[in-house]
């Protein structure tokens, strides 16, 4: 500016510059508004009291939006299998839960082609990717029987003041779920009927673990901060948080059907959301992590507690409290404890993974039949343990039209790991993102992904053949 003109235009010409900074600097803000970032804000400028508060406030329009939407898509009413049970005793949900567009049916779906299936738009509703009940939030979300659990145990409350579950409880797993051991077959379910926690991990399993395992357990049922659950002013629980342990939704190292949101894509509305898998079997698998490019149970532990546990973000990792694991004397003693957990018993199965047929129905073996030919299920499952440790994309976008469904940006879900099927009843509810209810719903998927043309009796039989995996 210069200094030699006279005080009035000088003050002019401040007054201009103030204001052309003004409007500079307010373009850049709604750019920089505008403009998606891959990072979570680190100085959060909203006091803890008046965020809170106004997500409690929200609370109730968020649930009814992820309840009309699941009511749409879903028939959720508790219809168990006669006389079919987990392994622990709960019933096993049946049924195609999915709903069908209007005068469309299951036949009628299948005899269409991908494209004039999309051009129609009778995608099924259910078949789309699922949100997270709140998807631009995100974030770690246990079932209320866990959270009720881990209270008694541990009064430590993984309570959500601004969330809660969404799927019923007769949707999912057994709680607790039972667990076997491949280094004591006879001793059966190991767990006594408990929620294993560190407060009881001890007396459960001192005698029947070595000490490196005993150790390995004691750091798999510790609390350590996690992105929603921890000390600083941006957690989702009313007070500071301990954490969450492994076990919080690797329940007896299974899966209690805890989820939350893939830590590796961006922008938040392409983040898939996460059905817990089960750890039963986790010693033949040889692919981890939500993309599966993690190549070892010990990487994925590492990765889990360093970046999964906060959106992949490693400084918010630091700033609420991260847990570094130390590989030779942590990671690993967690892992080998992780290998010991067994399929669940298959009493129908010889040792080569398949049905004997001195002690299976008709209907199971043509289900077998069918499983390794026309359903095309075994190129992807072989037996024994019913996967082939590699990655497939179905693209099920040939199907419909991208479109946003409640913050989630329903496209190409992308390669998908083969998950082993042994003690898939076990395991409600199906896929990555826990969008398939029942084995029936996961049958109807794949018979339309695979253009297969199963008659309805060929459904029936293979998910008999299932059920005994």
């Amino acid at each position: 500016m210069r200094t030699d003109a006279p005080r009035p235009i000088r003050l002019l010409l401040a007054a201009l510059a103030a204001l052309l900074i003004g409007v500079l600097g307010a373009g850049a803000a709604v750019m920089a508004e505008e403009r998606p970032s891959s990072y979570s804000p680190v100085v959060i400028t909203e006091d803890f009291a008046s965020a809170m508060a106004r997500m409690k406030a929200a609370k109730a329009g968020v649930m009814k939006r992820q309840a009309d939407l699941l009511s749409q898509r879903y028939d959720l009413s508790d219809r168990p299998v006669q006389g079919l049970t987990m392994s622990g005793g709960k019933p096993v949900q049946g049924g195609v839960r999915v709903k069908l567009p209007r005068g469309m049916t299951w036949e009628a779906l299948a005899a269409m082609d991908p494209d004039e299936i999309r051009e129609k738009d009778l995608f099924p509703a259910g078949f789309y990717p699922l949100p997270h009940p709140n998807h631009p939030e995100g974030g770690m979300l246990f079932p209320k029987f866990h959270i009720d659990e881990i209270k008694k145990q541990e009064a430590r409350d993984l309570t959500r003041f601004d969330l809660d579950f969404d799927l019923p409880d007769h949707l999912l797993p057994e709680f607790p779920a039972p667990i076997f051991l491949t280094t004591r077959p006879d001793l059966g379910d190991v767990s006594r009927g408990k929620v294993v926690t560190i407060d009881n991990f001890y007396e459960l399993f001192n005698g029947i673990l070595n000490p490196k395992q005993l150790e390995g357990l004691r750091l798999l049922v510790t609390p350590f901060p996690q992105q929603q659950f921890n000390q600083t002013e941006d957690r989702r629980s009313e007070r500071p948080s301990r954490g969450v342990t492994c076990f919080d939704c690797h329940v007896n190292g299974h899966t209690n059907a805890a989820t939350h949101l893939v830590g590796d894509i961006r922008p938040q509305e392409f983040r898939h959301r996460l059905d817990t898998p089960t750890l039963r079997g986790v010693n033949i698998q040889r692919l981890f992590g939500s993309q599966r490019a993690l190549k070892s149970v010990e990487d994925f532990t590492e990765f889990e507690q360093r970046a999964a546990y906060f959106d992949g973000d490693p400084v918010i990792a630091t700033k609420k409290g991260v847990n570094i694991l130390e590989r030779g004397s942590q990671v690993h003693f967690m892992a080998e404890f992780q290998a010991l957990l067994d399929f669940p018993p298959a009493p129908k199965l010889g040792v080569d993974g398949l049905l004997d047929p001195r002690r299976s129905t008709e209907a199971e073996l043509r289900g077998q039949e069918l499983f390794f030919g026309k359903a095309k299920c075994g190129p992807c499952h072989p037996a024994p343990y019913y996967t082939d440790n590699l990655m497939h994309n179905m693209r099920a976008e040939r199907f419909y039209t991208p479109r946003l469904i409640n913050g989630r940006m329903a496209s190409a879900d992308g390669p998908i790991k083969t998950f082993p099927l042994r003690g898939i009843k076990d395991s409600p509810p199906y896929l990555h993102d826990g969008r398939l209810l029942t084995l029936e719903d996961t049958v109807e998927f794949f018979n339309l992904m695979m253009e297969t043309k199963l008659t309805e009796q060929e459904k029936a039989d293979l998910v008999a053949f299932m059920r005994q995996l």
